[in-house]
């Protein structure tokens, strides 16, 4: 029988002492804020950055409590060249070094592609797609420089599977994917490793704003464990990839997820 009780948070190790860790879409309660959390539990200095500056200012309220510690943030629209190289210019400022990038910022929707405008569509694939590209290419400018350095892409299981209303997010994550195996190739000779995680179902505040409950209820219907994710739980996996306990994967796309086939 499935259980539908979310297990125990999981004790930190140490998997990131001494590491420098950049989150895009770090603000708020969802899977950002739950791998900067788990970052900096795993003895990190992590770097946040998101769009929304009052909600970014909260999350470094709850972070600094972690370990009395502020963490810095940087404001970043992933969709805008200058902001994004800001990000890197900052990080490296202030740490003199970049060692993992997490690229988490992602937007998704509801629509039917027949009543979808190209606003719309293009919208969705240049935070979801584009986004991860540009803050991917400034990073391994910065990680080219050392011959050393981690990222990992947030992409989803949309990816894979068919979801109604889910062509532009869907397509979107896909290309993440095959930037993803693509990039760990082109940067494998400078020792620097790439990987993705897709998750099916992360419940958080903020899913509301894309799904309605009704859509939830029947995802979370569909999860062998009869739940949905904790943020923290994908968060855990992610961190798996940043850190060396994974030093032999690369260009690799890893399901966070407990649908049936």
């Amino acid at each position: 029988m499935a259980t539908k009780t979310p297990p125990n948070y999981v004790e930190s190790h140490n998997l990131l002492g001494e590491k420098v860790v950049v989150v895009t879409a770090a603000a708020g309660t969802g899977i950002g804020s739950a791998v900067a959390r788990r970052c900096i539990e795993e003895g990190a200095s992590v770097i946040i950055s998101d769009v929304h500056e009052e909600r970014l200012e909260a999350t470094c309220d709850a972070l600094s409590e972690i370990n009395g510690e502020r963490p810095l943030s940087v404001l970043c629209d992933v969709t805008k060249e200058q902001q994004v190289q800001n990000l890197f210019d900052k990080t490296i400022e202030e740490y003199g070094k970049l060692d993992v990038l997490i690229n988490n910022a992602g937007l998704g929707a509801q629509s039917l592609l027949v009543e979808m405008d190209d606003e719309e569509w293009l919208r969705v694939v240049d935070v979801t797609l584009n986004g991860t590209m540009r803050c991917t290419r400034a990073a391994l400018k910065k990680m080219q420089e050392r011959n050393t350095g981690v990222i990992v892409n947030n992409a989803s299981v949309l990816g894979w599977r068919a979801q109604t209303g889910q062509s532009h997010y869907a397509a979107a994550k896909a290309g993440v994917m095959a930037l993803t195996r693509c990039v760990a190739i082109e940067a494998a000779e400078y020792d620097i490793r790439v990987n993705c995680v897709a998750p099916s179902l992360a419940l958080h505040p903020n899913l509301s704003k894309s799904s309605n409950q009704e859509l939830i209820d029947s995802l979370i219907e569909q999860e062998a464990l009869g739940r949905a994710a904790e943020p923290w739980e994908v968060a855990n996996v992610m961190v798996f990839l940043a850190s060396d306990y994974s030093s032999y994967m690369t260009g690799e796309v890893i399901s966070v997820s407990s649908q049936h086939p």
